[in-house]
């Protein structure tokens, strides 16, 4: 009887944000150790189609990036990175739109539609879905104060986002589940991190919301204490400070652009978490640090 009265308890608390956000979009990154866990890989699923089933309309942008390290070891090619981006060159490029258009993006399909949802595999390819342009990164070498230019390869970031693709998905019920990997305006393909992947649809498509799902609870302060709720011009100081470092500058980043461009807030919450993002959603405590514009 306890368990059916905190269920009964839940779902009217649930109730006023089904309401308000039946027929909005929220855009979900997908990534971290929740996607190599089947237990939670289900549970996700679940997650989405129950949003579905409620009148949201979610589109999934996944990582990959262990299942890319494995293949790539399997094939005895060393991986490096720069600023976190791995350096991608032609045949690391092949592996990258195998691992990702292929067997990650058709896993994380299968397990929607295994409990009842419509989804639909693409990648930023399809439908010229993300065109994308070749990310340049530079160092300054502390003592001479040159600047030189490091090559990563194949490494994109998004030049344009085709909403049109997700809109006509959209009309027909289906869940897009999309790979982060572009084409250049002369037919190159490039490796897109997830995360900037996911900012930059959410922006185009005029999501109201932007879930980055990944292994950390959301931004800690120097204490350890979860940030439940950070507004988009408090991050330069507490990027200053120390608060944000590290892997979390640009995941925080992102979450900031897309809310400068229309996104309403966006979140980093822990993806190992069971129903985290439900949490987030239709519980007044929520779920993870809440971005939010300036006001």
């Amino acid at each position: 009887m306890m368990d059916s009265l905190t269920t009964a308890r839940t779902l009217v608390e649930a109730l006023p944000y089904m309401r308000k956000f039946a027929g909005h979009t929220f855009v979900i990154k997908f990534g971290g150790h929740a996607m190599e866990s089947p237990e939670l890989s289900t549970l996700f699923a679940r997650d989405v189609v129950l949003l579905k089933q409620i009148g949201i309309n979610p589109v999934i942008v996944h990582g990959g990036g262990p299942q890319i390290g494995a293949i790539l070891k399997k094939l005895n090619v060393e991986s490096s990175y720069v600023d976190g981006l791995r350096v991608t060159d032609s045949e690391t490029v092949k592996v990258v739109e195998m691992v990702l258009a292929g067997s990650v993006n058709k896993e994380i399909v299968k397990n929607i539609n295994q409990v009842g949802g419509n989804a639909i595999g693409l990648c930023g390819k399809d439908g010229n879905l993300i065109r994308a342009s070749k990310v340049v990164k530079t160092r300054i070498d502390a003592e001479t104060g040159e600047e030189t230019e490091i090559d990563l390869g194949f490494v994109g970031e998004p030049e344009f986002i085709n909403p049109r693709v997700l809109t006509a998905l959209e009309t027909t019920g289906m869940i897009p589940v999309i790979a982060p990997v572009g084409m250049g305006a002369d037919g190159e393909t490039y490796n897109i991190n997830a995360d900037t992947a996911a900012g930059a649809i959410a922006s185009a498509i005029g999501a109201t919301r932007l879930y980055m799902l990944t292994d950390v609870a959301g931004v800690l302060d120097k204490e350890g204490t979860l940030l439940t709720a950070i507004k988009a011009d408090e991050v330069p100081d507490l990027i200053k400070d120390g608060t944000i470092s590290g892997g979390m500058i640009p995941k925080v980043q992102t979450c900031v652009d897309a809310v400068n461009h229309g996104v309403r807030a966006a979140t980093i919450m822990d993806g190992r978490k069971e129903h985290a993002m439900l949490l987030e959603v239709f519980t007044e405590t929520g779920a993870g640090t809440w971005i939010r514009p300036a006001e």
